[in-house]
């Protein structure tokens, strides 16, 4: 079940060994499951005799349905009154989307949200989000700079809006250019490395501060979790500061919809949104004139953006992802979903109930 084209990841057959082990029901997979990380449809099936191929809309018509990128609207519609989604549902900056499940009477529960008290995150690949991202905006740069690998060049900055957990390994996998052999080669030769400069939200409010921080970056990284996604951190004009060969990389990948109520813009304003497929956008690149008219483009750079980074590898990406469902799909099938208590035996299913979506949607109108 796969929202884009290009996106190749399905969960692995562990998961679904998982699923027969804790006494799941029917298991229904869609045709061609697996089939883009190279896994044949027949490894699934030789997990349990309970699992069996099913069309898309077989799939949406059960009362679990388990798929990391989430449906278009249309096809969320299809599910029934209170079967249980667990998906990426991005709350924050998808509120139609999420008034919409709460409507429906869909009992979405968003990977993304389920978190521990400190707020980690218990479902995430933050640091492929991180690593993958970085090595590909290094290879841009290496491509790019005429002397890349040159002693004689002076140290490459990077400036990384955002210290939390994407800005962290952010930040540690540019001091190593995202590539530890690379760096281990530049270094062989005495090539001068990388200097980091992490920027947190009460810097990146100063203008003054900011454009100075611009003019001396070679690779601008927006690692963001921003409490208030209708305002850029680094609006379009300030980009003017950024040297005309610097790198834009996006690591947030928020939308951009402004016919929603607050409107949903990127972390830098006028970078394009990007895909599996493409996720870099020269100065020139047509992707520019396809962003809404209403967000400033004028100042453009050589931009990368993917809306999931960690695809870049599906198979690790996946083996990640199962490993910490596992304990997830225990709760999700081991009890009625009123039953999820916010006071629950264990933190997992504590964590699942904060991230249903009604229970979500009643804390933040609180």
């Amino acid at each position: 079940m796969h929202k884009e084209q290009e996106e190749r990841r399905d969960f692995l057959p562990d998961l679904i060994a998982h699923l027969d082990r804790i006494g799941a029901g029917e298991i229904v997979l869609e045709a061609g499951y697996g089939l883009g990380m190279g896994v044949p449809i027949d490894v699934y099936l030789e997990v349990s005799d309970r699992v069996r191929v099913g069309s898309y809309e077989e799939c949406l018509d059960q009362d679990v349905v388990v798929i990391l990128r989430c449906p278009e609207p249309g096809q969320l519609r299809r599910l029934r009154p209170g079967a249980v989604l667990l998906s990426m549902l991005h709350y924050p900056t998808r509120p139609d989307r999420t008034a919409l499940l709460a409507d429906l009477g869909v009992r979405a529960v968003s990977l993304d949200a389920i978190t521990d008290r400190s707020g980690r995150r218990l479902v995430e690949n933050l640091e492929a989000v991180a690593w993958n991202g970085v090595r590909t905006a290094f290879r841009e740069i290496q491509r790019r700079h005429p002397h890349f690998d040159h002693p004689s060049r002076r140290p490459l900055h990077v400036t990384c809006l955002g210290s939390g957990g994407v800005g962290g390994w952010a930040a540690f996998a540019a001091t190593r250019y995202g590539d530890p052999q690379l760096r281990e080669s530049l270094g062989a030769t005495n090539v001068p490395g990388v200097e980091v400069t992490v920027v947190d939200f009460d810097l990146t409010w100063h203008e003054d501060y900011m454009f100075g921080r611009l003019e001396q970056t070679d690779l601008l990284i927006d690692a963001t979790r921003r409490a208030d996604p209708s305002r850029p951190v680094v609006p379009n004009a300030w980009l003017a500061a950024l040297p005309a060969d610097g790198v834009i990389l996006d690591l947030a990948c928020d939308p951009y919809d402004l016919d929603v109520a607050p409107p949903v813009v990127k972390g830098i304003e006028g970078v394009p949104h990007g895909s599996l497929d493409r996720y870099v956008f020269p100065p020139e690149d047509e992707a520019y004139e396809l962003i809404d008219p209403r967000i400033d483009t004028t100042n453009r750079r050589v931009a990368l953006s993917c809306y999931s980074w960690p695809g870049l590898d599906p198979v690790g990406s996946m083996r990640t992802y199962g490993e910490q469902l596992e304990p997830v799909l225990s709760v999700v099938l081991g009890k009625p979903v009123g039953d999820w208590g916010l006071d629950g035996a264990s933190q997992v299913e504590r964590a699942v109930a904060r991230a249903e979506v009604s229970r979500w949607l009643s804390v933040r109108v609180a």
